[in-house]
């Protein structure tokens, strides 16, 4: 399994751009079939890009762990 982070103001339209079209992400492309496991809320791009920073840096046994709820 592969774990993807990004920050957009819209995840159901950016993740129907990743599956495909010009504004999709080759990384995301190739690892079809995709499916939205988290999602967090911020009140600024700022304070959402601070945490993608955190989550990016994160092992993938955090990630998953996250993803499950446990953290």
């Amino acid at each position: 399994m592969s774990l993807y982070t990004g920050v957009t103001t819209d995840v159901a339209r950016r993740f129907e751009e990743h599956k495909g079209g010009r504004k999709g992400s080759k990384y995301v492309k190739a690892r079809i079939p995709l499916k939205v496991v988290h999602v967090e809320t911020y009140d600024s791009r700022s304070e959402a890009q601070q945490r993608e920073y955190v989550l990016k840096r994160l092992t993938k046994t955090e990630k998953e762990t996250l993803i499950k709820g446990k953290k």
